[in-house]
């Protein structure tokens, strides 16, 4: 059975904030939904392991999101996040990092998820991420030198939805800025949009809207 190795932030607060944070739940309840309703298996991991912080678990309407919450084994894996030391790269046929503010914190830095993530990558590997997600993608860099997202185009949480949700003050940094500055290319559509890019084994979405279709492409690229 094929897996996905989740990523999931340690930090538990927007920024410097006292703001409750952590990962965005319906960006990765709806991802696994997805990879599982397809029979792949998946690792929820992060870098100190442990229970990992979460929000938005309170959404009204979100079906899919009120379903994998209620999943005992899920919650099982949430709570017990795997640590990145523990992590061996072969285990696993991609890797996901659903978005949420709490990564722009530590996963946006992290050299031990990015050294993985790449050498993940130079084997062939499939790399996803969804909303603020793609931050992750920031410290990753190959074997050549390079910046994974050298040669990449890719998309994220923009500005324009940084400043809908309120957010945009309270941010470590402008995760449309910091892809603008670093990828081949950063695209967008209108906020709240579902709008993904597949670029050779890596595939980013813009919001949680994106989420589903993220998980739907990591799907097709696994079943290839």
């Amino acid at each position: 059975m094929k897996k996905v190795l989740i990523p999931v932030t340690n930090h538990a607060t927007l920024g410097e904030t006292d703001q409750v944070n952590g990962t965005y739940s319906p960006e990765l309840t709806h991802v696994v939904h997805v990879i599982t309703a397809a029979g792949l298996d998946y690792e929820i991991a992060s870098i100190k392991g442990g229970k990992a912080p979460i929000y938005g678990t309170d959404i009204e309407g979100d079906e899919i999101n009120t379903e994998v919450l209620a999943n005992e084994d899920f919650q099982r894996r949430i709570n017990n996040t795997k640590a990145v030391s523990q992590l061996k790269v072969a285990d696993y046929d991609a890797v996901f990092y659903p978005g949420g503010f709490g990564l722009l914190s530590d996963l946006a830095e992290n050299e031990d998820f990015a050294k993985l993530s790449a050498e993940h990558y130079q084997q062939g590997g499939i790399i996803a991420a969804v909303c603020h997600g793609p931050a992750a993608l920031l410290p990753i860099q190959l074997n050549n030198g390079e910046a994974l997202l050298a040669t990449k185009s890719v998309t994220g949480f923009t500005r324009e939805e940084e400043i809908d949700y309120g957010t945009i003050k309270d941010v470590p940094f402008l995760l449309e800025e910091a892809l603008t500055r670093k990828a081949a290319q950063f695209s967008k559509v209108q906020p709240w949009q579902s709008f993904i890019i597949e670029d050779e084994g890596v595939i980013t979405g813009q919001n949680p809207a994106s989420a589903h279709a993220v998980g739907e492409a990591l799907v097709r690229h696994l079943n290839r």
